[in-house]
């Protein structure tokens, strides 16, 4: 059956010779993305709910690619009167530049460059990623929430995609009519087949040993994991 088992093969955005403007067209072309999906909202609403009625947080995002979510999480929390520490990591360091590019004066996002182990200790109250999971091995996976569950003192949310028919069909249309880049055609339908279904993430969870974690489908073929203490 079709997307039965998960792909696994590379994205090409992942490619370590991928040329700088390259990548930060795709990213571009992926933030645009994540508006029409309205893939930020999730992120957004349990942010609301799990902060009660906290007037501050510190978060970091991993993985942030150009930053949109990050921007995002900052007007949000300023309409609301919060004091958002807000601090993204990334593999790529073409990321940095490209998330710096996309920020306006005014809103102060701690962009960096590295591995997200090592910024254990750093005592955040939240740790997201956006369309990150599907880029990681198993192993890397089951590490990744392992870290988030030690190191986020309120709790963590995954923002990911769902391995489904319609949305896997419908993407290579889509990435078409809106002329995004072809890297963002191929790697957006491959992302999709990369990515989990509900009933694989309680396994998962066992694996890695992390209690209390749910997993939601939101609409539009949204698979979202959290955990909030």
């Amino acid at each position: 059956m079709m997307l039965k088992q998960r792909a696994i093969a590379e994205e090409m955005m992942d490619a370590p010779d991928l040329a700088p403007d390259t990548y930060t067209t795709v990213l571009h072309d992926l933030a645009a993305v994540n508006t029409l999906t309205m893939a930020r909202r999730p992120t957004l609403e349990f942010l609301g709910r799990a902060l009660k009625s906290r007037t501050s947080f510190r978060l970091l995002d991993v993985g942030f690619g150009e930053g949109d979510m990050l921007r995002t999480i900052s007007k949000w929390a300023s309409a609301k009167g919060i004091a958002a520490d807000l601090v993204g990591i990334d593999l790529n360091p073409n990321s940095v530049a490209a998330g710096r590019a996309a920020t306006p004066p005014g809103l102060s996002i701690d962009y960096r460059a590295g591995d997200y182990a090592g910024l254990a200790g750093e005592k955040f109250d939240f740790i997201v990623s956006s369309l990150v999971a599907h880029h990681m091995s198993h192993d890397q996976l089951i590490n990744f929430l392992r870290f988030m569950d030690r190191e986020s003192r309120i709790g963590w949310f995954i923002n990911d995609l769902h391995r489904h028919g319609f949305a896997w069909m419908g993407f290579p249309v889509l990435a078409t009519l809106m002329r995004w880049h072809p890297i963002v055609r191929h790697d957006g339908q491959l992302s999709i087949a990369r990515s989990y279904r509900p009933d694989e993430w309680p396994a998962i969870f066992r694996e890695a040993n992390v209690a209390n974690a749910r997993v939601r489908c939101v609409f539009p073929f949204r698979l979202c994991v959290e955990a909030i203490r």
